[in-house]
């Protein structure tokens, strides 16, 4: 059955971290959310999301609004592979990189998120259902900024809920550093949790 799409909006909102956080690569000082909204013509919303890590939200949002978002309209909901493939060639020779790819995933996941609620089913059953058990782990409490014993502490606690592995983040300037940190997360939570960097 087709859904045909009769309106589409994007906007922003700026989410500021309780306390920045940095790795390897970058500072998490705001996370720039960029929303998009999906209506279909029986009234039934989708709304999916992309993020940046501080900056490029804004350029995201401008590409939805400039180059894509009206693209949109009157294309069919349920198509979501072929829409996509529209967009995305519809701006292959001036804008392949980051910024697309995040406007197609707000886009995309706004589509899936329409589908799903037109159907009344949820996700993982449209994607095909369970099929693999997935690794969980923490990945709050490892960040870069953190003391040694901060990141212990951090690592202490997500065993003691439960998690069975957590994330380290490694990219101190001495490599030595991110070793002695390892190290000392190895030594307070014993062999049983996982670590991951």
């Amino acid at each position: 059955m087709k859904s045909k799409i009769r309106r589409v909006d994007a906007y922003l909102v700026d989410l500021m971290p309780e306390r920045p956080r940095t790795d390897a690569i970058q500072s998490f000082v705001k996370q720039e959310t960029i929303f998009v909204e999906v209506e279909n013509d029986e009234g039934a919303v989708g709304v999916g999301y992309a993020y940046t890590i501080g900056t490029g939200g804004r350029a995201v949002l401008a590409h939805l609004r400039h180059d894509l978002l009206d693209l949109l309209t009157g294309e069919d909901a349920n198509q979501i592979e072929a829409v996509w493939q529209k967009l995305f060639w519809s701006t292959h020779g001036t804008v392949v990189g980051a910024i697309t790819s995040l406007a197609l995933a707000a886009i995309d996941t706004a589509l899936w998120d329409l589908r799903c609620k037109s159907l009344g089913q949820p996700l993982w059953r449209l994607a095909g259902g369970a099929k693999r058990e997935v690794a969980l782990y923490d990945t709050e409490g490892g960040w870069l900024q953190l003391s040694t014993e901060e990141l212990v502490e951090g690592a202490i606690a997500a065993k003691r809920q439960g998690w069975p592995g957590v994330k380290v983040k490694v990219g101190k300037p001495r490599p030595g550093e991110d070793f002695e940190r390892l190290n000392a997360v190895r030594e307070a939570v014993g062999a049983d949790l996982d670590i991951m960097v």
